[in-house]
């Protein structure tokens, strides 16, 4: 497994580091912040109350820490763009992948075994421990890494579950993961942009022909054999107006998803040089917007987090909550 310095300039390589990122080979793992949350104070993220993830049990990664099409302004990740992708001779194996990530997850975690018995159960502390669920979605695009239908599969065997989240760019890819029955157990589309131009305004990808790709990940949505989510990020002031909803409904009708979520743009990170904070929405113009796209959509308001603001739009079809005793998820 190749060192990340040696495809990534040192000053980047040092600042992910010290935003505590582990680093092995081109792909990456951080403890998330609900992570913690969920082993010190039995909280979760959003993700528990819509579909019954265990927060203590999630493993966040990337198997492209340096790549990414786009330069989306709302990012607040720290940004290093190659649009090509990884090149053959740096590419890592899935299982070598698995294995490093899952060890490093657990180094992160390390730090809290003094708090075992008192603030940690030792239960809880045992099944964070046995992870159930991979979010392949902590910095970078996942479809530029080539194995990624293997990925997931490496992952699968384990008997553990996949959030991927996707930009959209790539439908070769993620057509690839269903002519290979290697799908993951929910797959995420970012979307933020119902017109052309808004997507080069804030998406500013670099990707050819980004927009004609775009809507070929939506064209292909309906028939993949998977929980399909967009994920819409509302930015006050610059997507959220209402005269866009119908825009947005045409786009995300077409791709026929089990699930819509909306949530703000977050005043965090390195977006923090490109937004200002009053383009956050309040979870009341949140709960608004998406009840409006709803109505469009013909779908279900179904459920909302005001400390994450961010709101859930069901089909009303598709089982909310996922079933993580069953090992083929």
């Amino acid at each position: 497994m190749r060192k990340p310095e040696d495809y990534m300039p040192a000053p980047k390589v040092g600042l992910l580091k010290k935003k505590q990122y582990a680093l092995f080979g081109h792909s990456a793992v951080k403890v998330c912040h609900w992570t913690k949350k969920s082993l010190t104070e039995g909280k979760s993220c959003y993700k528990g109350r819509f579909y019954g993830i265990q927060s203590h049990q999630c493993v966040q990664m990337t198997p492209s820490v340096g790549w990414c099409q786009s330069a989306c302004t709302f990012c607040w990740r720290p940004l290093y763009f190659d649009p090509k992708g990884l090149k053959e001779d740096f590419i890592d194996q899935p299982e070598e992948i698995v294995e490093q990530s899952i060890a490093a997850h657990f180094k992160q975690l390390s730090g809290f075994g003094a708090q075992v018995g008192t603030v940690i159960s030792k239960e809880k502390w045992e099944q964070a421990h046995t992870p159930r669920h991979v979010a392949i979605s902590l910095t970078g695009e996942p479809t530029l890494y080539p194995k990624l239908a293997e990925l997931i599969s490496a992952y699968r065997k384990r008997g553990i579950s996949t959030f991927l989240v996707t930009n959209g760019l790539k439908p070769d890819a993620l057509q690839y993961m269903a002519d290979t029955q290697q799908l993951p157990t929910q797959l995420y589309v970012s979307f933020q942009t119902p017109t052309e131009q808004m997507q080069k305004d804030i998406n500013r990808s670099r990707e050819d022909k980004a927009w004609e790709k775009l809507n070929r990940t939506f064209e292909l949505l309906p028939s993949l054999d998977t929980r399909k989510v967009i994920r819409v990020t509302l930015l006050k002031g610059v997507n959220d107006a209402d005269a866009l909803i119908e825009g947005f409904a045409a786009m995300i009708g077409k791709g026929k998803p089990d699930f819509i979520e909306v949530k703000s743009y977050m005043h965090v990170g390195q977006s923090r040089e490109r937004l200002g904070k009053e383009n956050m929405c309040t979870h009341e113009e949140i709960k608004a917007w998406s009840q409006k796209l709803a109505t469009a959509l013909g779908y279900q308001y179904a459920d909302d987090s005001p400390e994450s603001l961010v709101a859930l739009l069901w089909n009303g079809t598709t089982p909310r909550f996922i079933d993580f005793s069953n090992p083929a998820v």
